[in-house]
């Protein structure tokens, strides 16, 4: 028996997990001859004998060098837990977070507090899944109040444009503040009515970004959903 993958290990569909009889084929895997195989994108999870996959779809998976919105959903002494809309974790340490020295025991709740969003860089993937964040450097802030949506995170390169060019144009169209993370976490601050208008320019993009044409169609769409300052 041979396990040819590492527990938490990312895999592709029709990749071969084990050989040999000793490992059993669980949710998102199946045998074929002597191998495990995975059936669907995700993490692997080794349980004793048994192997399924977490799956992964429709989440990010993070790069060294994204810039991501995250939400603090935790902190600890070492800094901020953030979900970063991955099946990893991620954390935001102190010396990460912010320029201040920060004594022991101090209150993180003056920086960062459970339920805030912020742009952060990811500085680190680490073998065991963990990714490091960073919120020094440019345009890495606090966001303020605002409305949080997610789209597919293969659509994010399409919704921002060459050169932000689309989101710079639904940001002129709207009047609203918009940050778009790699993880296909999107922020918005503007007036309910021009959160709307953007939010659907947002979703035609992702909806039709196969589509020729669709600078001049999502124009139309904002020329059309003009909104009164």
């Amino acid at each position: 028996m041979t396990l040819l993958v590492k527990d938490k290990d990312v895999v592709v569909p029709g990749e071969a997990l084990a050989s040999g009889m000793d490992y059993l084929p669980t949710s998102g895997t199946y045998r074929e001859g002597d191998k495990v195989v995975a059936s669907r994108l995700g993490l692997v999870q080794v349980d004793g004998r048994l192997i399924r996959i977490i799956p992964v779809s429709g989440k990010y998976l993070p790069k060294r060098g994204d810039v991501v919105v995250a939400r603090v959903t935790n902190i600890t002494l070492n800094g901020w837990v953030c979900d970063i809309n991955s099946a990893y974790s991620s954390l935001l340490g102190m010396k990460e977070g912010v320029s201040d020295f920060i004594a022991r025991g101090s209150d993180l709740t003056r920086y960062y507090n459970i339920g805030d969003s912020l742009m952060a860089q990811i500085i680190n993937v680490t073998s065991q899944n963990m990714v490091d964040l960073s919120a020094k450097g440019p345009g890495l802030r606090k966001l303020g109040e605002g409305r949080i949506i997610y789209v597919n995170a293969n659509k994010v390169p399409r919704i921002i444009g060459k050169a932000g060019s689309m989101v710079s144009m639904i940001k002129d169209a709207t009047n609203c503040r918009i940050s778009v993370g790699q993880n296909g976490v999107i922020w918005l601050q503007g007036t309910p009515a021009a959160e709307l208008v953007a939010v659907s320019a947002i979703r035609r993009i992702e909806a039709d970004s196969h589509v020729s044409g669709l600078t001049e169609q999502v124009k139309a769409f904002l020329d059309k959903n003009k909104v009164v300052a």
